[in-house]
């Protein structure tokens, strides 16, 4: 019961942060399948298995998980290569088998080696491309697809030059829709009145407010009507009956097939990337600081890609841009991504016609603010304050992922990271001793004279385990130097980790340089130490 209270208990926060996931969700998921050259149905079956089954069964409180942008490429040509969706989706199911495997093999755990300079990055370059490939869409001009992240696009065109085409084409309506959707959400975000209204989230107002706008425009013939081609266009069922009509299965006699698990194993290894990598930034984001399990975390996607193969979807992963809008729009739990799992499911087979009214324009306007949320100019002044060896490879990151993609960008940013790290240490040797006893309900951990950024996995797995209102003793009278990313997450610990479970922190030896302040005198610990140690 008390489980079940726990994620109850936030229902203000969670429904109208689904709500807001859910509207972020439908033209992304309609838009990855497009790109993918698949069902546009097979886009809404996978984002509804990614709510309500991975988001049942993972344990991260903020992750959002659906049909993944990163993937299109693949999904492209994996479905020319093997010739039909069929095929394909015996690849999707095989795929998320491995995935189960890699769960129980423990492999989640290398997300805790990805720097927290190069996860921001990843954000902050994430939010510039959400932000220059929806100005286009907040013009009107939708050749783009929604959902395509990557720098060099189908039509052979790219980000800059499809934004600079975008002004050639601007449409007044679609302009002016987007131009009132964004006040609406500014100001609900900001005036103390509107933002009390939790149940009625700004997003929901700033959708009303376009189809309310476009149908006026319509009904009055005005030239600033939106036509068809820059709506949502979801696919419209003339009675239940023809719901199967919708579903396309597995075709399992080329399971065998080296093709199928070529593409099968292609798909496993970058949709679990993908996703450890949303996690780890999920967590960062997470106001509450809480830890996901990444192998859990791998199972619960295993068996989601699975069954959305077995259904006819596409492969998915953690996915940021869903995410974020989850984090920004207030969510505590993961009920929020169960019910934005819910709402798709329902409105599609309920109200299609209805949601075919949504401008483009509107969606857009929602994506740009949530894209400056991520690439906000604080994120690049805090690593410019920490110095060049965490600056650099941020921005390394950040332009990585804007000209080529989220994979490749990570791991040019982890290169030049760990590069800077060797640089920064050439000269020390590091090495990590934890000495766990207790003294009463007093656990100690002694920081190492060198703490990199690579003894964080270790520090994390200890912080995350320690028991509920325990006292930790965190130790740093011997270092001489600790990662940001270490600094960062005692820190984090000491403020929100630490007390949500009643754990009280007492922090010691910490250097002026660390900006961390010391909570009690070592020497008075020591002589508390003896004395619990001469009982």
């Amino acid at each position: 019961m008390t489980y079940i209270y726990a994620y109850f208990k936030h229902l203000k926060s969670d429904l109208p942060s689904g709500l807001v996931v859910f509207l972020v969700a439908l033209p992304l998921c309609l838009g990855i399948a497009m790109a993918s050259g698949a069902p546009l149905f097979s886009g809404i079956i996978s984002g509804i298995i990614g709510g309500i089954v991975v988001g049942s069964l993972s344990n991260s409180h903020v992750s959002v998980s659906g049909p993944a942008a990163g993937l299109t490429a693949i999904v492209l040509t994996a479905i020319s290569t093997l010739g039909s969706f069929e095929l394909f989706l015996t690849a999707v199911v095989i795929a998320g088998l491995i995935q189960l495997i890699l769960g129980f093999l423990g492999a989640g755990s290398i997300s805790n080696y990805f720097p927290n300079n190069v996860i921001e990055g990843m954000l902050a370059g994430i939010g510039i491309i959400i932000f220059l490939k929806q100005i286009p869409h907040a013009f009107g001009y939708d050749r783009d697809t929604e959902g395509d992240l990557d720098f060099i696009e189908k039509s052979g065109s790219n980000t800059f030059s499809t934004l600079m085409e975008s002004f050639d084409y601007i449409h007044p309506g679609a302009s002016l829709i987007t131009l009132v959707s964004l006040i609406i959400l500014i100001i609900w975000d900001r005036v103390p009145a509107l933002k009390k209204l939790k149940v009625l989230p700004g997003a929901l107002v700033a959708v009303l407010s376009g189809i309310v706008l476009n149908e006026i425009f319509i009904q009055t013939g005005s030239s600033l009507a939106i036509k068809n081609e820059h709506l949502v266009s979801l696919p419209v069922l003339s009675s239940f009956s023809e719901i199967h009509t919708l579903f396309v299965f597995p075709d399992f006699s080329a399971m065998s097939s080296g093709a199928v698990w070529t593409v099968a194993v292609t798909l496993a290894v970058v949709a679990s990337i993908e996703t450890l990598l949303c996690i780890e930034a999920g967590d960062r984001m997470d106001k509450y600081k809480r830890y996901s399990s990444t192998n859990r975390e791998l199972k619960a996607q295993g068996i989601g890609n699975m069954l959305s193969g077995l259904l006819g979807g596409l492969p998915m992963t953690s996915v940021v841009v869903r995410t974020t809008a989850n984090v920004n729009a207030g969510a505590r739990t993961k009920l929020s991504a169960v019910f934005h799992g819910i709402l798709l499911l329902v409105s599609v087979l309920t109200i299609p016609v209805l949601l075919n009214k949504i401008p483009l324009a509107t969606l857009a306007a929602i994506l740009l603010l949530i894209g400056w949320k991520l690439a906000n100019p604080k994120h690049f002044k805090h690593f410019y304050a920490q110095g060049k060896y965490q600056f650099i490879p941020f921005v390394a990151t950040v332009l990585a992922v804007v000209f080529t993609d989220l994979l490749k960008g990570v791991g040019i940013g982890l290169v030049i990271s760990i590069i800077f790290v060797l640089m920064g240490n050439l000269k020390r040797a590091y090495y990590y001793r934890k000495e766990s006893y207790h003294t009463g309900d007093i656990i100690h951990l002694d920081l190492a004279q060198e703490v990199s950024f690579l003894n964080k996995a270790a520090i994390k797995l200890t912080l995350g385990h320690l028991p509920e209102n325990s006292t930790v003793v965190i130790n740093a009278t011997n270092t001489e130097y600790i990662a940001h990313d270490v600094l960062d997450l005692i820190r984090e610990f000491n403020e929100i980790g630490g007390p949500e479970k009643g754990i009280k922190v007492e922090l010691i030896g910490f250097q002026d340089k660390y900006n961390i302040v010391n909570t009690t005198d070592s020497n008075k610990h020591l002589w508390t130490e003896r004395k619990a140690e001469s009982h």
